[in-house]
């Protein structure tokens, strides 16, 4: 249990700190409007990753253990790619704190910026689908505990990553691209360990 509690809080930090639609929209609204007003939008997520989920657990649970273990490889090097993306915003991280004029996002605009964003869709056929079907097998209190700290931990460290957005044009940048650091570090480990867990399972 302890191991799907540690990649839950840990995965969820590498996937919230990766730079991408969501990531830069958070960081638009809480320039514009601060931090307390853009809170609500950090629970998109929630409502958006509940159609990916249930269209991903019902297509993997229909399939052989074979094309599963191929998924946990396919996985690994997923988040290897990841890592990398990382590194690269890691290296080029210049973000814009200039006054944002466009119209202030609402939680459902939100759960739509995070529909049309892949990543979930990979991350949950990837990853998370994968890991989740092999936590609740071996126990059914695995998964909800995988599931929980996935997403509280998500919530909580996006309430924190909006937070340094808006205190950003005062304090600097710096913090927000240590945690980018950090993320490739959680991103990369993972892509190892799941690439090498994949390659033996399948061998």
């Amino acid at each position: 249990m302890i191991n799907y509690l540690i990649f839950g809080l840990t995965y969820a930090f590498a996937c919230v700190v990766q730079p991408g639609p969501f990531q830069a929209f958070l960081f638009s609204q809480s320039i514009k409007n601060g931090w307390r007003k853009t809170i609500p939008l950090v629970f998109a997520p929630l409502l958006s990753d509940i159609p990916v989920i249930i269209f991903v657990l019902l297509v993997l649970t229909n399939v052989p253990h074979e094309v599963l273990q191929v998924l946990q490889i396919a996985g690994g090097l997923f988040l290897l790619y990841l890592a990398y993306t990382a590194y690269k915003a890691w290296q080029t991280f210049t973000p814009n704190v200039e006054k944002d004029n466009s119209p202030q996002f609402t939680v459902f605009k939100a759960v739509l910026v995070n529909l049309l964003n892949p990543n979930p869709y990979l991350a949950w056929s990837l990853v998370l689908g994968p890991m989740l079907i092999k936590s609740w097998n071996e126990a059914p209190v695995n998964g909800i505990v995988l599931l929980i700290s996935f997403y509280g931990s998500m919530v909580i460290y996006s309430i924190g990553l909006t937070a340094l957005f808006a205190v950003a044009r005062n304090f600097g940048p710096g913090i927000i691209r240590i945690s980018i650091g950090i993320s490739v570090i959680a991103f990369a480990a993972f892509g190892v360990y799941q690439l090498w867990s994949g390659i033996v399972d399948f061998v």
